[in-house]
């Protein structure tokens, strides 16, 4: 039997909930690796860092992930005849675009470990309906289609799961 050592890749940790996962996943004594346009703030000898623009930036090459983690947050709340085309674009490029772009690259990476996972991130707007929601609830139901997709395309070798949040204190 070959060991390979396993990490936990972030996409979207310089803040918020992908921040705090990086902090939870460091204080278990786990590797982790942090995609992000900023840095986490965090320095620890577990954590590898890179800062790029996942969507106009090169992904770098990683290698011994067996879980990945996407959460880069948009959020643009706006009455409905304030959102711009633009706004929706954007809101569906760094959360539907730039999830399908960071899968494709590492996914065969994933495929490699028994038991390997992936975790994206929606919000309860898209089944609650909210008012001022409309662009990233669009995006985010773009995101549970992509996630129940590829749920069902790696099974049993990659486990794929969806959290719907709502405001949380990280």
């Amino acid at each position: 039997i070959i060991y390979k050592m396993s990490r936990t890749l972030v996409i979207g940790g310089s803040r918020g909930i992908g921040n705090n996962i990086i902090k939870e996943q460091l204080s278990l004594g786990k590797e982790c690796v942090s995609i992000s346009r900023n840095s986490s703030g965090i320095h620890d000898n577990l954590l590898q860092e890179f800062n790029v623009d996942v969507i106009n930036g090169e992904l770098p090459d990683i290698d011994n992930i067996s879980s990945l983690v996407y959460c880069p947050g948009s959020i643009i709340l706006k009455p409905f005849n304030q959102i711009t085309e633009d706004d929706y674009k954007s809101d569906f490029e760094i959360n539907v675009l730039g999830a399908v772009k960071c899968i494709k690259k590492y996914i065969n990476i994933l495929k490699s470990y028994d038991n390997a996972s992936m975790v994206l991130f929606s919000t309860v707007a898209v089944n609650q309906g909210m008012p001022f929601h409309s662009s990233v609830s669009i995006a985010k139901a773009g995101v549970e289609g992509l996630s129940k997709t590829l749920a069902a395309e790696f099974a049993p070798n990659v486990r794929v799961n969806c959290i719907a949040t709502t405001l949380t204190k990280t």
